[in-house]
């Protein structure tokens, strides 16, 4: 018995395919038959495209969130922690400006 491999689709070539058959131009059977896809799968692929296209619309626009690690007060936590480790190294070395 041979052995057959499962083909394997880019997401890419399955947008290529599902935004082919919402044009509605073609039937779903030559489609299928011009990408050498089953047409079953042209449907889901079709389906999956209709169903996830409103989440790309779902995103608010304006500015993005800010990053709670990047805030001022830790910033200067951050410098002041620094500061009192460099002035300590410049005693302990005795290095004095």
């Amino acid at each position: 018995m041979s052995e057959s491999r499962r083909k394997n689709f880019t997401g890419e070539f399955k947008a290529k395919v599902a935004l082919e058959a919402i044009r509605g131009v073609k039937t779903v059977n030559e489609i299928g038959q011009e990408f050498g896809v089953h047409p079953t799968q042209v449907g889901q692929w079709k389906r999956e495209l209709q169903e996830q296209a409103v989440s790309l619309f779902d995103v608010k626009r304006g500015p993005k969130p800010a990053d709670p690690s990047a805030s001022p007060e830790r910033l200067y936590s951050e410098i002041g922690r620094l500061k009192m480790e460099l002035d300590w190294l410049k005693k302990k070395s005795g290095i004095c400006l």
